[in-house]
């Protein structure tokens, strides 16, 4: 059972510590107390947890400062869509919007290699309207003897480039809890010219001790990506470790199944899981066409598998592209036989932009009467 506060509610009020000393005397039940925070508005969020199913909806509607109140009927608690739940999807950060009904391109380097290549990078996206980007600092390699990213290093300057072409937020990976730290003192070094979006990559979705360290820090919205081996719902599970601890600001990510039977594509694509994803859930639901193809092969027109398997999430909802670029693949230094060119970005976007308005068309006609003829 969920509780939802009134809008902007004093938590250090008589009537909220009357509310929590009410629920602190039900027997068999804890309760969590979250905060959203919007554009306008503190929303407060309290769960219930155990046997709740004595408590009525209308005794807990009559406890102070409580608005309304929703019956939770699935496992996702606090990021799942449950029955007459209307609570919004959306939250904002560094002045960009994340919801089901956003949409965001964040295209850039797997993995950065040297300033050269970021500068441009950033550049290119300038040119063609975008603020958001992905850059690797961390990256979590299967072979030992692979390049593990530069790491902290690199982080001041991919900071201060980023502001200085108005990039205003990053999606980076993290594979340890520390690199938290690392990046906050980076960006405070730099006088946090840009924001960053906390990734865990498909390795880590089931590292439960990142995923809670990750969940109780509030500064950075998070991007968490599917297990590559895992059900949907054990992936989603992950997501609620995230919000369970207290960050509700998580974008999920499909970045396709490892499965020989997505052969010759690097995995199983899975983008037919957006809808899936958006009725489940409240989370905005992102697609990473790079590591589900792996490949820059072509059909006769032309068109790379990535931009047609792009095309099918983005028409199917997606609200968030992660891809990757870079000025020259061939010395990328991680998956660059997967990267677009430079060239290839505005060509890219506007690709992803008829998908877009293909989707928006769909959503309208959908929403139209249907008129149902007698028989």
């Amino acid at each position: 059972m969920i509780l939802i506060l009134e809008p902007d509610v004093d938590r250090h009020s008589d009537a909220f510590h009357a509310l929590l000393e009410h629920l602190n005397r039900l027997e068999g039940i804890k309760h969590r107390t979250h905060q959203v925070k919007g554009s306008e508005q503190v929303l407060t969020e309290i769960y219930l947890i155990g046997n709740t199913a004595a408590l009525t909806e209308e005794e807990m509607s009559a406890l102070p400062c409580v608005e309304r109140v929703i019956r939770i009927s699935d496992t996702y608690r606090v990021l799942g869509r449950h029955k007459d739940d209307h609570r919004s999807s959306e939250f904002h950060y560094n002045g960009v919007t994340f919801s089901q009904d956003s949409f965001h391109v964040f295209a850039g380097l797997c993995a950065v290699d040297n300033p050269t290549n970021v500068e441009r990078m950033f550049q290119a996206l300038q040119a063609n309207g975008q603020t958001c980007a992905r850059m690797g600092a961390y990256k979590p390699r299967t072979n030992p003897y692979s390049f593990q990213g530069h790491g902290s290093d690199c982080l001041p300057w991919v900071f201060e480039l980023a502001g200085k072409y108005g990039i205003r937020v990053i999606a980076m990976e993290i594979t340890h809890d520390r690199h938290i730290a690392e990046i906050e003192q980076a960006l405070e070094q730099t006088g946090n010219p840009t924001g960053v979006m906390l990734q865990i990559g498909t390795r880590n979705t089931q590292n439960f001790e990142l995923l809670k360290h990750v969940g109780r820090q509030t500064r950075f919205p998070v991007l968490l990506k599917r297990g590559f081996g895992i059900t949907l719902e054990e992936s989603l599970n992950a997501a609620e470790y995230l919000a369970s601890e207290g960050n509700s600001h998580v974008v999920f990510a499909l970045r396709g199944m490892k499965t020989n039977m997505g052969d010759p594509h690097r995995n199983f694509v899975d983008f037919s899981h957006v809808p899936v994803l958006k009725r489940l859930t409240r989370m905005p639901v992102c697609i990473d066409p790079s590591h589900s193809v792996g490949t820059r092969a072509a059909d006769p027109e032309g068109i790379m598998d990535m931009m047609h398997v792009t095309a099918q999430g983005v028409i199917a909802g997606a609200n968030m592209v992660l891809v990757d670029f870079h000025p020259d693949p061939s010395r990328a230094l991680v998956d660059g036989p997967q990267a677009l060119t430079l060239p290839e970005l505005p060509w890219f976007l506007e690709d992803v932009g008829i998908a877009r308005e293909a989707y928006l068309r769909r959503r309208e006609l959908a929403a139209r009467p249907r008129l149902v003829k007698d028989a």
